[in-house]
């Protein structure tokens, strides 16, 4: 099956219908990146080693031995085991090339060329594809060799500088920050290149790293540095130049609040009876309160923390100030607003029946994003693809086993598919 036939809308066609992806990606970054462009309905094929798969298969909480994680992070997606050491598997792979429209991986730098898979293999087999690469810190430079996780590029791209409390001990982002805005660079730059080959008819090489990627979100912080110098530090839940713009206490919980234009501050003021400081002209623009957050935040909790947080949200509403909870994900799971715009679905595997997913926040009026299955079981799709890209029938034998036989059956080097497993050693990957 065709993971982008299956569509809110039958009769219409998602943007990257007839585009054909091979993901040769592990953990985050490429598969993310995957997502994405399946989502948007290229046909992607994930090549997965045969003895365990992506690695996070390994990861829990497992549902019948299939890794929850996995389930959602590659919906949409074939997958198909390949040994890329062997000649079988590398002969394979290389006549699902010729047909492909991208190749995106996230191995080390130098894992694809020890292969013999590197872009100009690739291109050597088929010029018009795009070759999209996803590293820690780049296909070159002095760091190149280096493993990197997201929480090392969170680390040396400043974001973890800036996250947390004065004076607390480090802290990264919750979510794994870099790694997921390094997939969705990548699916940005393929949609560009693919473009540009709409015009060259030739395919080009992409490298997006973590590091940078997560260099480039610092906005705010290049805006102060480069004009002034001053190096930033962590501010809790406050802005990096406005005020107020935080989280405050409430009488059962907390709320946010953003009162940074003149009318939310007045508005904001005037809620909470706070005329004095509305007329006070230390606190006439964002600016000038920020740079008294401390001794305005005191006043502002002084208030806060006697009403609910309920109370609060209505009243600030009603007033126009913008001002919102802070959820957990139990919370979020089952937001109501969420469940009205049809923002969860349920996605349909074979062995565990509908599995929900997070939506794409990607809303196209006439083409919307593909609601198609969940992320496949290990080599599940290995003898359809094979079969379709007309790889040899004995080929297709030796990898995938005798036909009738299920295509997780042992490869060329009989080596059975575990049901749950290991995690590879720290380092792999990007």
């Amino acid at each position: 099956m065709n993971p982008a036939q299956t569509s809110p809308n039958p009769e219409s066609q998602p943007p990257l219908t007839g585009v054909t992806v091979l993901e040769v990606g592990v953990f985050m970054a490429a598969p993310f990146a995957a997502m994405q462009l399946a989502d948007l309905g290229a046909r992607v094929v994930k090549v997965e080693d045969p003895r365990s798969g992506d690695p996070v298969r390994a990861s829990g909480p497992f549902l019948e031995g299939e890794s929850s994680p996995y389930l959602r992070l590659n919906r949409n997606k074939e997958s198909v085991a390949l040994d890329l050491k062997s000649p079988t598997g590398k002969q394979a792979f290389l006549a699902l090339v010729r047909e492909a429209d991208v190749v995106i991986e996230n191995l080390r730098p130098g894992a694809m060329a020890r292969l013999g898979l590197d872009a100009e293999s690739i291109w050597a087999e088929n010029p018009r594809v795009v070759y999209a690469s996803g590293s820690g810190w780049g296909q070159d430079g002095p760091l190149a060799p280096l493993p990197g996780l997201d929480i090392m590029a969170q680390a040396r791209s400043g974001i973890m500088s800036i996250t947390g409390t004065p004076g607390g001990e480090p802290v990264k982002v919750g979510v794994p920050v870099c790694d997921l805005v390094c997939g969705l660079y990548l699916s940005l730059a393929v949609t560009a290149a693919l473009r540009e080959r709409d015009r060259t008819g030739i395919g080009q090489a992409i490298d997006v790293s973590l590091f940078e990627a997560g260099v480039s979100l610092a906005v705010w912080e290049a805006g102060k540095y480069f004009a002034t110098g001053e190096v930033g530090g962590p501010l809790g839940s406050a802005h990096q130049s406005q005020a107020p713009y935080q989280a405050f206490e409430t009488s059962d919980g907390w709320i946010t609040i953003g009162a940074n234009t003149p009318n939310t501050w007045a508005g904001f003021c005037r809620t909470l009876g706070m005329t004095d400081e509305l007329a006070d002209e230390r606190y006439s623009d964002a600016t000038r309160r920020h740079a008294r957050r401390g001794e305005l935040l005191d006043v502002i909790e002084s208030r806060t923390r006697a009403r609910t947080t309920a109370d609060l949200l209505a009243a600030l509403g009603e007033a126009g100030v913008p001002c919102a909870p802070i959820n957990d994900y139990g919370q979020v799971f089952t937001d109501d607003h969420l469940a009205a715009r049809n923002f969860f679905w349920d996605a349909p595997h074979p062995a565990l029946g509908p599995v929900r997913q997070i939506g794409s926040p990607m809303r196209l009026s006439r083409s919307p994003a593909v609601r198609g299955v969940a992320g496949p079981p290990l080599g599940g799709d290995t003898r359809a693809v094979l079969t379709r890209h007309g790889v040899p029938g004995d080929v297709v034998d030796a990898i995938a086993g005798p036909a009738g036989t299920p295509d997780t059956a042992p490869t060329d080097e009989s080596v059975a598919v575990p049901r749950r497993p290991q995690p590879p050693a720290p380092g792999e990957g990007a």
